[in-house]
């Protein structure tokens, strides 16, 4: 018992800051770009219980678990954006989209500083503290990396919808009801369905991993832990 709660304690604090910081960032920045739609709704918040979504957040990643799905993801309640609501619609649908992303790259990055001041700590304070600040950095890349792929409703689907030109950006903008099934197709379906036939059809996830690992290795480089 008292190792399933230690377990619990350096996971589900580093997941439930990762999520709550990247969605308030949305929020935050659309309040300064001018749509105050998130900041009236209160969801411009730290209380993780304004973001968690019992499927998204809870139930979709343990089920991914469960079936050994190459790649486990998940998500919190979409911060409400009104778009034209926005000073310049276009650009600031990418710099609110950008926040979240950019908010986990620097938890990550506050994350691996923080490693320094472990050694001055008690060893039982010390190794509980590690293994946080090792998987908030873990976690906060893997959702900056996750978020980046460019498939609406995800930020990088946001972003290439914000930056394509008018003509290319609206049949990108209408696969924005089909994406979590896509990405379900993508992460999870495709790569069983290849493991069955003896085919590596895991392309996207490795991608993803590959992405992933050398985010951490230049912040481990730039914050002094390598």
């Amino acid at each position: 018992m008292s190792n399933m709660l230690y377990l619990a304690s350096i996971w589900v604090i580093p997941i439930i800051v990762a999520i709550t910081f990247h969605e308030a960032a949305h929020g935050f920045v659309a309040h300064l770009l001018g749509d105050d739609t998130a900041w009236r709704l209160g969801r411009v918040s730290f209380n993780p219980l304004k973001h968690v979504d019992p499927f998204g957040t809870i139930l979709l990643p343990g089920v991914l678990l469960l079936l050994r799905s190459p790649f486990i993801f998940g998500y919190a309640k979409p911060v409400p954006i009104n778009f034209r609501a926005l000073r310049w619609p276009r650009r600031d649908m990418v710099l609110v989209a950008a926040a979240g992303p950019a908010m986990n790259i620097a938890l990550a990055v506050v994350a691996a500083l923080t490693f320094h001041i472990v050694g001055y700590l008690p060893a039982t304070s010390a190794q509980w503290l590690a293994d946080n600040l090792k998987n908030a950095l873990i976690i906060n890349v893997v959702l900056a990396v996750f978020n980046l792929f460019p498939l609406p409703p995800l930020d990088g689907g946001r972003i290439l919808v914000g930056i394509l030109p008018k003509a290319a950006a609206a049949p990108v903008a209408r696969l924005e009801p089909y994406g979590l099934a896509i990405l379900i197709g993508l992460l999870v379906v495709l790569p069983l369905l290849g493991a069955q036939l003896g085919i590596d059809l895991d392309m996207v996830s490795r991608a993803l991993a590959i992405s992933t690992g050398a985010i951490i290795e230049v912040i481990l480089h730039v914050t002094g832990n390598t």
